[in-house]
């Protein structure tokens, strides 16, 4: 009939149902494409379009010998939309908690003093976080503080409040610098994040201003198969 839709949206559809509304959850195998091909009163060619259709928009992945399965969606945030990661999880509809591995006062060395804007051997701030989403890992937080400008962050709880909400309220955002790569994480970092040693990771390493005033320096290290990063262009946190 004209006007009809082609025999694969319906498999499309009905997949995509499956899959929002939990039927099919990620990790789980979705019918063969013979069984659709019967379900549906199509051919497998047919069915074989459908489901190469979802693998193309990154909702399925085949494995050989295996089958096809719904895949295991990565938290995502944007590049220059870098929310409190505890709202982020939330909004997503996840519990955050943290661990807080270091919290004290350290000495600058070179790179820390160039990026932060003090002279090397400077007494500054340090802080060392691992933030999860319903108990897994999502991202190991490092950051060096100036002192000056937040004399007191020692003494917070951070694994009540993360240090982005705590430095925001203090100093809205008027500027960030990103740079962004792909790392291989040490023995350290991947015992922390709860990965293989082997497994990439995604490393931002960000500045924040707050007019003239550079807040910290913050090293965000993700698990490469849980995290990604977008670039939309919004308001930014710390």
């Amino acid at each position: 009939m004209l006007g009809s839709r082609p025999s694969y949206e319906r498999i499309k559809e009905y997949l995509l149902k499956e899959i929002e509304k939990g039927g099919f959850v990620p990790g789980d195998r979705i019918p063969a494409e013979n069984r659709l091909a019967k379900d549906f009163g199509v051919s497998r060619m047919t069915a074989n379009k459908a489901i190469r259709d979802l693998v193309q928009r990154g909702l399925l992945i085949r494995r050989t010998g295996s089958g096809t399965f719904v895949v295991e969606r990565k938290a995502e945030s944007s590049l220059f939309d870098i929310r409190n990661i505890a709202d982020e999880i939330r909004n997503r509809g996840g519990h955050h908690s943290s661990r807080v591995v270091h919290l004290k006062e350290v000495v600058a060395n070179e790179q820390v003093a160039i990026y932060l804007g003090v002279k090397t051997g400077t007494l500054v701030f340090y802080s060392e976080i691992v933030h999860m989403e319903d108990g897994v890992p999502l991202q190991l937080e490092r950051r060096h503080v100036n002192p000056r400008v937040a004399p007191d962050y020692l003494e917070q709880d951070f694994e009540k409040h993360t240090p982005n909400a705590v430095l925001v309220a203090r100093y809205p955002v008027t500027d960030i610098e990103n740079v962004v790569e792909s790392v291989s994480p040490t023995e350290e970092e991947a015992a922390l994040l709860g990965i293989p040693v082997s497994e990439s990771c995604l490393l931002v390493v960000r500045r924040t201003w707050s007019g003239e005033q550079l807040i910290s320096y913050t090293q965000l290290l993700h698990p490469g198969t849980r995290y990604k990063l977008n670039a939309s262009l919004h308001s930014a946190g710390l």
